[in-house]
């Protein structure tokens, strides 16, 4: 699949797609013979667990870490399992501050709630 099609099946525009591929993030992008990227499923299935990783908060210095990582085979699983885990503690703290801001937010409307039907005065 072209760019065009590719960017559309993983819902990132064709500049986005362009510029991971010259920053390395994807890899070896197969090209035609008029120099036109082509997209295959493999190429899906990684981009889409880059978005994954980027939708969680890892930075893209980080995810550029991972995939050089990933570039240069198994002798790297341990760095990358390294990598993930440290992230996947990042946002688990993360969420966890979430849920108390949401804690939070959800008495402040409750509040809100009793003092519309009368059984709360917020003066």
């Amino acid at each position: 699949m072209n760019v065009t099609e590719f960017s559309k099946r993983v819902g990132l525009n064709p500049h986005t797609v362009r510029y991971y591929d010259k920053i390395g993030l994807l890899d070896d992008v197969h090209r035609l013979s008029n120099g036109h990227r082509s997209f295959s499923e493999k190429d899906v299935t990684w981009i889409e667990f880059v978005q994954r990783l980027k939708n969680t908060g890892m930075p893209l210095e980080k995810i550029l870490e991972y995939a050089l990582l990933r570039k240069k085979g198994s002798e790297t699983l341990a760095q990358r399992k390294e990598l993930l885990a440290e992230h996947s503690s990042n946002l688990q703290q993360r969420i966890s501050l979430e849920k108390q801001h949401l804690k939070k937010l959800c008495e402040k409307i409750e509040l809100y709630q009793s003092a519309l039907e009368g059984k709360t005065s917020l003066d």
